[in-house]
């Protein structure tokens, strides 16, 4: 009689233990570390295969392959550059362009060249209107 009994428990502690695992593997990919360049220069190879995200400026005609994908360019922030290879099919944002700030994330690899598979490039701070209210265009 006991056999009957232990089986609905089995079951339930397997769901359990399946359910404990996914939810640990999710919120460990979801992780990902900000790191400036100098940081992850000083990890060194630890940084290699650590879900990341690093800021910096797009080094003005780095850019290379726009639109296709494995579109590389540098980023430059407090006088270091990484190189970086964004490859995904999602496209690239409309104001990611040279001298932009961005925000990528991924993976560095053992070669130094950051894996990106998303981007964020930052909106200008400030928009200015090109005519002042009340003003035709031209300032006549």
């Amino acid at each position: 009689m006991r056999s009957p009994q232990r089986k609905p428990i089995v079951g339930i502690l397997i769901i359990a233990a399946a359910l404990v695992w996914l939810f640990w593997e999710g919120t460990e990919r979801g992780k990902s570390y900000y790191k400036t360049l100098s940081e992850l220069e000083q990890l060194g190879s630890r940084a290699y295969g650590m879900r990341l995200k690093v800021a910096g400026d797009v080094v003005a005609g780095s850019l290379a392959g726009r639109g296709a994908r494995g579109m590389r360019f540098s980023l430059a922030q407090h006088g270091r550059t990484m190189p970086v290879l964004y490859a995904s099919d999602r496209p690239v944002p409309d104001t990611f362009t040279d001298s932009s700030q961005v925000l990528v994330e991924g993976t560095l690899q053992a070669d130094g060249v950051f894996q990106a598979d998303q981007i964020q490039a930052k909106c200008a701070s400030k928009y200015e209107a090109r005519y002042q209210p009340g003003q035709p265009p031209g300032g006549r």
